[in-house]
């Protein structure tokens, strides 16, 4: 099966700001280069986008659901195919990419609220970052995806 063949898995992701209305981002644990991403995560057979943003932010950062407040929900789904050498190695070959579920939400909680060391870890570093600088520091195959972001949450930004 060919790449443009494969499906998108669906997935949920959440820009998480903070009072000064920067945005937590984290580093993945099985990367060594230094790229950012906000959380994000598959959803599990119909499961609402909402909770399993909820639920995918919990996981890797240890944020619980009471310390997050959702703003707004992206306008439409937003895409992103993963590079030529990863679709094989990624989810076991089985998808192109992701169809994400957008979130824009405030963090209620404190940094001490933040704790990578989840049951199964996926970042290994987090800090907060100024909204405009997202696309310069993520990976570079997701870079029009949180272009696309931006655009989606400018009016709240």
């Amino acid at each position: 099966m060919k790449e443009n063949d494969l499906p998108y898995r669906d997935a949920a992701a959440v820009m998480l700001l903070n009072g000064d209305n920067k945005v937590f981002v984290a580093l993945r644990i099985d990367n060594a280069a230094e790229a950012w991403q906000m959380p994000q995560g598959g959803l599990e057979e119909g499961e609402d986008p909402e909770a399993g943003m909820l639920r995918e932010l919990e996981e890797e950062t240890g944020i619980r659901p009471d310390l997050v407040r959702v703003i707004a929900r992206a306008r439409r789904t937003l895409f992103y195919d993963l590079p030529e050498d990863l679709v094989g190695k990624v989810w076991k070959g089985k998808y192109r990419g992701q169809r994400q579920h957008w979130f824009l939400a405030r963090f209620l909680g404190t940094d001490a609220d933040v704790n990578l060391e989840t049951a199964e870890p996926e970042f290994r570093g987090w800090r907060w970052a100024e909204p405009a600088e997202l696309p310069r520091i993520i990976v570079p195959f997701k870079r029009r995806l949180y272009e696309d972001v931006l655009e989606e949450f400018a009016d709240h930004l």
